[in-house]
């Protein structure tokens, strides 16, 4: 992803003890976009692009919980997100066990 420059990107956060809906927590065009990416990339931080739910996220203010429209669109990727983890859980735990 390193190489892509993208034009758009937002971040988001949730806690479940402390939220009631995931925040935006970054979210910018060209060279902040470019940052958000590249910051999240070298943090290992999982990068999903949907530049249709990166729109709507832009409209937000840093801090902001997201909307009650926008939860299934953050719901897939949060469930997308869950399910790349346990994978590569369970490729870890197979290599820990000396599998490929």
């Amino acid at each position: 992803m390193p190489g892509d420059k993208p034009t758009k990107a937002a971040a988001l956060k949730y806690d479940v003890t402390d939220d009631f809906a995931p925040r935006v927590v970054a979210s910018g065009r060209g060279r902040v976009a470019e940052n958000i990416v590249d910051t999240a990339f070298e943090a290992n931080v999982p990068i999903v692009e949907d530049a249709a739910l990166v729109s709507a996220l832009l409209a937000l203010e840093i801090g902001d919980e997201i909307p009650p429209e926008l939860y299934q669109a953050v719901a897939k990727i949060l469930s997308f997100l869950y399910d790349v983890n346990k994978m590569e859980a369970g490729i870890k735990e197979r290599r820990e066990k000396g599998g490929r």
